[in-house]
């Protein structure tokens, strides 16, 4: 990836604030520059007291967010993010704060995750700016660098934002820009949030000597992180099924959820069947085949999903990975989980009666560490831990292992120009190192290492079970977002959770159903291609020819495994974590 130099910009800001603080040393600072600064002072003061600069560092930051803004005073700008805690700050206390600062009138509006999405895709498909500016996940990249409609951050920032491109941005401190990168490097979504999805259990009941002698006896081996599905499915089977019970109250093994609903669609298209090994080796993305089994040629053009064409969405590896989830959903899950979405589903660890999940988000850590709920001691403590999750059978080394999900901000040509340098003043000082800190002390949601490396997550550590050391290993970036391969994200998402709905509920086969995925992937993928609307890397579909003569060759798609459930192997926690902060150490 291409390093981001704003050395040159970065003099000049320097030389400017210099200058500001000789005017204010000598008493002559106009009017206006006192007042504003009076503002920058204030917020400071009140809102940013957490942050890796100075106070003065900050103060001039906030600055020159002023000065640059000057010609968009009194401008309505509308902005839009889903409902997290994160962008619920930036909408609360950032947006206010930003627009007494800057004179822009700014409205962050909060709305559900699909209607993002819908109404992102509207504003590209009909060129009407509806937001000024979206925070939109970075697994719709595929979608941004191929149509030709969203704003390429990188020659913007060389050229109609060379003046609006905050100094001290420091791009190459931003752990996730890797994601909102295409395949020729150029910048086109800028991160402001990241969270990862882990392994979750509960530490407390793990580190009974009971349980672990139990487990050993039966299992062979010892009650630990699980480093295999098989460990993950013995531990499922053990809590489930030969603990039953814990204090009065009926314990599970395993959560997810199942219902029909666009949320089981996040569910598989994260990553799940990667996790099981399904595809290429490939950070950020498998290469040729991605984590949604599309491949690609050496050109990035998808030449399919389907094995017929070189693809393995429905490969033996997704079929067991599909399986998997039907069959823990249904045997060791709460009953009610299967009728459960997304929403519903991710408290309940927090309610006391689950052992572990294979696949749980970061995003409800700050959920999980209230103090009035059941997962935490007397003193506020978690006595749960989060690790990496278990990898399946298929997978090897150099795949990426995991989910995270980066939101970051995302720019159109339809939107005029005014309006949305307005709106790319507003992303920046949502990221900028003023205010980051304070907003990763709120969301839990970091994206600049510098953050991720302060006295305050230093401090926090012990309470968040895990989060801070997983992110302050370079293992961390193992887990990665839907990458460029997908052609047309908003398209093609809702493919999965009407396939595979029908597969939770039993009413198709896990082949039946990744067949029918498939075959969708490559017909969409097909027709977009024939309508000609891509600007840039369309797809050019690989003729169909008998599955074997793929599952044959080297990689993906990878022929069935004779044993799919090879011996269980688990690993002690705290063993794990010092080999994740031995590799974090800097």
């Amino acid at each position: 990836m291409q390093k981001h130099d704003n050395k040159s910009k970065l003099t000049k800001f320097k030389l400017t604030t210099l200058a500001a603080g000789l005017m204010l040393a000598s008493g002559t600072l106009s009017a206006q520059e006192e007042d504003t600064r009076a503002i920058a002072e204030r917020l400071v003061d009140e809102h940013f007291q957490n942050s890796t600069l100075s106070r003065e560092e900050q103060i001039e930051e906030l600055m020159w967010f002023a000065e640059a803004a000057e010609p968009f005073s009194g401008m309505d700008i509308q902005t839009v993010a889903e409902g997290l805690t994160t962008h619920v700050y930036e909408s609360e206390v950032l947006a206010e704060a930003f627009s007494e600062l800057t004179g822009i009138n700014l409205t962050h509006n909060i709305i559900g995750e699909g209607d993002v999405v819908d109404t992102m895709q509207n504003q590209m498909q009909s060129g009407n700016s509806i937001y000024d500016g979206f925070v939109n996940d970075t697994d719709a990249i595929g979608t941004h660098i191929r149509y030709g409609t969203t704003i390429n951050l990188s020659e913007a920032m060389e050229n109609e934002w060379a003046d609006y491109t905050l100094p001290t941005l420091d791009l190459d401190d931003f752990i996730g820009l890797q994601y909102g990168t295409g395949p020729d490097g150029s910048l086109f979504q800028l991160p402001t949030q990241q969270f990862a999805n882990l392994y979750w259990f509960r530490h407390d009941w793990f580190q009974r000597e009971d349980f672990q002698a139990q487990f050993r006896e039966i299992y062979g081996y010892d009650l630990g992180v699980p480093t295999n599905w098989t460990a993950y499915e013995d531990i499922a089977e053990f809590f489930s099924e030969h603990v039953g019970e814990i204090d009065g109250t009926t314990v599970y093994g395993h959560m997810d959820y199942g219902r029909r609903d666009p949320s089981l669609g996040w569910r598989f298209h994260d990553s799940w069947l990667s996790m099981a090994g399904m595809g290429s080796p490939g950070v950020p993305s498998g290469n040729p085949v991605d984590d949604w089994g599309i491949r690609v040629n050496e050109d990035s053009q998808p030449v399919g999903a389907s094995v017929s064409r070189g693809g393995a969405t429905n490969s033996p590896a997704s079929v067991f990975a599909m399986q998997k989830a039907v069959d823990w959903l249904r045997d060791f899950a709460p009953p009610e989980a299967q009728g459960m979405t997304f929403g519903e589903a991710g408290p309940v660890p927090s309610q006391g009666h689950i052992a572990q999940q294979i696949f749980w988000y970061t995003a409800f850590t700050a959920d999980m560490t209230d103090p009035e709920v059941a997962v935490t001691d007397d003193e506020g403590n978690p006595l749960w831990r989060m690790a990496p999750s278990p990898t399946g059978p298929y997978w090897e080394e150099g795949m990426k292992v995991g989910y995270q999900d980066v939101g970051a901000w995302t720019f159109f040509d339809s939107t005029p120009e005014d309006r949305r340098t307005a709106a790319w003043l507003f992303g920046q000082f949502t990221v900028s190192k003023t205010v980051s800190l304070e907003k990763l002390l709120h969301g839990l949601t970091p994206i600049r290492e510098s953050d991720i490396f302060s006295e305050q997550m230093t401090e926090m550590a012990p309470k968040l079970g895990g989060l801070v050391e997983f992110y302050r290993s370079p293992n961390e970036s193992n887990w990665t977002p839907t990458g460029t391969n997908v052609p047309d994200y908003p398209r093609m998402a809702p493919l999965w959770w009407q396939n595979l709905a029908p597969v939770m509920s039993g009413e198709d086969t896990p082949q039946e159903g990744l067949d029918k995925l498939a075959a969708d992937m490559d017909s969409t993928m097909n027709r977009l291609a024939r309508a000609n609307v891509f600007d840039s890397y369309a797809p050019m579909l690989n003729e169909e020819r008998d599955p074997q003569y793929w599952l044959d060759q080297e990689g993906a798609p990878k022929a069935k495994l004779d044993n799919e459930m090879p011996q269980g192997t688990t690993v002690p926690y705290d063993e794990m974590m010092e080999a994740w902060m031995e590799a974090g150490t800097r």
